[in-house]
Formats: C-alpha cells, sequence, structure tokens
C-alpha cells in the first residue's frame, strides 16, 4: 500500500491529497483539516506516523527521517518526551487522542464516540507529568475546575524515568454517610497525656455503639484528643485532670492540645465536616493517613475511605501522591485529600488509580 506524504512546514506538517487526507482524518482522526480541503498534523502526530511507518515526510522535497523529526519536536516542544510517551500510549490503546490547544491547562483531549446517539460524548482532558514534578493542591483543584466547565472528565498521566506510565482519575468527591448525629447526656473524663478516659459504663457502651468512638476500656471507653475536642464542644463532656483541675472550656483544652498536635485546627476542622456528613471518623494512623471513614457502621461494612488532611498552600512531589494511592487501593479503599481553606470552605479531592 502507498503511504501517506506529508510535507514539514515549520512545526507542522501538512497533507494535502484527498485519499491521503480521509485516510487520516476521517478514519483514524489525525489532525484537523484547513483551507482547501488539507489536513494539517502537529508534531507530535508527526512523530507518531513516523514511528509507525504510515507516513512519508518531506522538507523542500527532501525526505526526512524519524530522528530528524524527533530532534526537531523535543526542540519545539516544551516537555515533548513525557508528552509523546502518553500519546503513542493511548493511541496505540485505541483512543482517539487529540493535542488541546485551546488553554495551557491540559495537554491532550481524548474524545469518546458512543455507538449510541442518545447518549452523550464524554470528553476527557489529560494533563501530564514527570515523576519529578511537583504538584500542589491548587493547582489540581484548578484543573478539576476547568475539565468540570468543559463537562469532562480529568486525566493525569505521570510518566518515570523508565517511561512507564501511571494514570489517575482526579474528581471533586462528595462524601456522605448514613450516620446521623446522636445527642448524648454530659458525662465526666479525666484527661490522660495522649487521650481521654470516659469511666461511666452507660454512657461509654452508647458512644461506642452508636458512633464507634473510640474503644472499650474495661467498661469505659478511651477516646482520643480530636474525639473529645469535638464531645466537648457539642457540650456533651466535663473533662479533668489526674489532679481534679477541670478544663471545661473549649478553647483553653485545644490550646492543651496544639501543644502536642500543632495541625489539630485543620484536622478538627476536616473531622467536624466529616461528621456533619453523616460519617464515622476513625484515625486512619496504620494506613499512613489522618483518618479513615466509614459511610456505614464499621460492623456493617470496612472503612470506604482514607482521609489525608492538607492546607491550601500544601505542595507535594507526585512519589507521594503515589505512595498514598496505591496503598489506598491494596486495601480496597479511596484515598481522599481534604483540602483545608478556612472554617467554611473544604474540597475533598479522589484520586484514583486508572488503566485506561
Amino acid at each position: 500500500m502507498q503511504k501517506t506524504k506529508g510535507e514539514l512546514l515549520k512545526d507542522k506538517i501538512i497533507v494535502t491529497k484527498p485519499r491521503d487526507v480521509g485516510r487520516l482524518y476521517s478514519k483514524s482522526r489525525f489532525g484537523k483539516t484547513i483551507k482547501n480541503n488539507k489536513l494539517m498534523i502537529n508534531l507530535i502526530e508527526g512523530v507518531f506516523l513516523l514511528e509507525e511507518e504510515k507516513i512519508k515526510l518531506f522538507e523542500k522535497e527532501k525526505e526526512i527521517n524519524f530522528e530528524y523529526l524527533l530532534k526537531k519536536s523535543i526542540l519545539t516542544i516544551p516537555n515533548f518526551e513525557i508528552k509523546y510517551i502518553v500519546f503513542r500510549d493511548l493511541r496505540k490503546k485505541g483512543y482517539i487522542i487529540q493535542t488541546y490547544e485551546d488553554d495551557n491547562n491540559f495537554d491532550f483531549i481524548v474524545l469518546e464516540n458512543k455507538n449510541n446517539s442518545n447518549e452523550e460524548n464524554i470528553n476527557y482532558f489529560v494533563s501530564v507529568f514527570s515523576e519529578r514534578d511537583t504538584i500542589d493542591v491548587k493547582k489540581i483543584k484548578l484543573f478539576i475546575d476547568k475539565a468540570n466547565d468543559k463537562k469532562g472528565i480529568l486525566w493525569f498521566s505521570i510518566v518515570d524515568e523508565e517511561g512507564d506510565i501511571t494514570y489517575y482519575e482526579i474528581s471533586i468527591n462528595n462524601l456522605k454517610g448514613e450516620n446521623l448525629e446522636k445527642k448524648y447526656q454530659k458525662t465526666n473524663s479525666i484527661l490522660m497525656e495522649n487521650r481521654v478516659l470516659i469511666l461511666n459504663d452507660k454512657t461509654s457502651k452508647k458512644l461506642f455503639e452508636e458512633e464507634f468512638y473510640g474503644k472499650p476500656f474495661g467498661k469505659g471507653l478511651q477516646i482520643s484528643m480530636v474525639e473529645a475536642l469535638y464531645l466537648l464542644n457539642k457540650d456533651f463532656l466535663k473533662i479533668e485532670t489526674i489532679n481534679n483541675e477541670k478544663i471545661t472550656e473549649f478553647k483553653l483544652f485545644k490550646k492543651y492540645i496544639k501543644i502536642k498536635q500543632p495541625d489539630i485546627d485543620l484536622r478538627f476542622n476536616i473531622y467536624k465536616d466529616l461528621k456533619k456528613r453523616g460519617l464515622i471518623v476513625k484515625t486512619g494512623f496504620k494506613f499512613g493517613t489522618h483518618f479513615r471513614a466509614y459511610s456505614k457502621k464499621p460492623n456493617i461494612t470496612h472503612a470506604e475511605y482514607l482521609i489525608q488532611v492538607v492546607n491550601k498552600n500544601f505542595k507535594s512531589i507526585w512519589s507521594d501522591f503515589s505512595r498514598a494511592i496505591r496503598l489506598a487501593h491494596s486495601v480496597n479503599k479511596e484515598i481522599i485529600f481534604a483540602i483545608h481553606y478556612n472554617k467554611k470552605k473544604i474540597d475533598y479531592i479522589k484520586l484514583g488509580r486508572l488503566r485506561p
């Protein structure tokens, strides 16, 4: 079969023969049509077609090879190497993928064509990163908002040093549970070094059975500092030290905790919000996160979510995100990054492993 012919003009490849245009554009969705029924292909597409030996390229009537076009592309396109690796991978998987040129938020758009014309097509917006890149949660939120505005789904593609790709689907998660907050009779408790002890057996039993606070301790209940802070704030708890000193004020108790747990404000605000959403919230220490959360009671279901609390300026390298996501998947849970802007604004971002 005769190969398609294209001409390299600066940083674009032009295909002129109608049969070649039909083969590349109408059949395989490469490039975009321009005036006089010509087809314009970008350098990433051109390198792929040349590598697959589906096109012959000429510059000033002289045929050019793969190495020549590759070098030109590297010099012309920022981060060409990782962008091309992702483009090539998705194309070989059978996806229709095009370079995204509307703004700088995305690198590619993956088009999904549904056979049923009554269903709306879904577009996937792809941003490409190196494993060494630093990412901040503000930028992630911006990408999500941009993809949502275009009624699409956001994918992140992370390319490691060996050229392997890890894909993530990124979205805002509106966490909801079935556990309504209960009211409890005010009860006494004793402040220990890193926890609070409730000795009233009836109250302890109710707190544990209704909302799985703490952990049984004899006939009583030991609860975490954040749980104690929450119950004190709700006026369900009276706290005394071992020396019978009363700590009845919420602000005073929070100040006491802050000495050993400087991030208590952030974690407490997230804890309160999760409780309002009907979730049962427990420590996530054994999973390397701040909290684990249940939509139903723990005797009915396992924790569905691992919650990592971060402030609005949080930045990290991708390997940190990768560890958290892989651990969550290994224990059949979803990793959620809770972004704390202020007491009234919190976003829950889900990063899910994807195999396109």
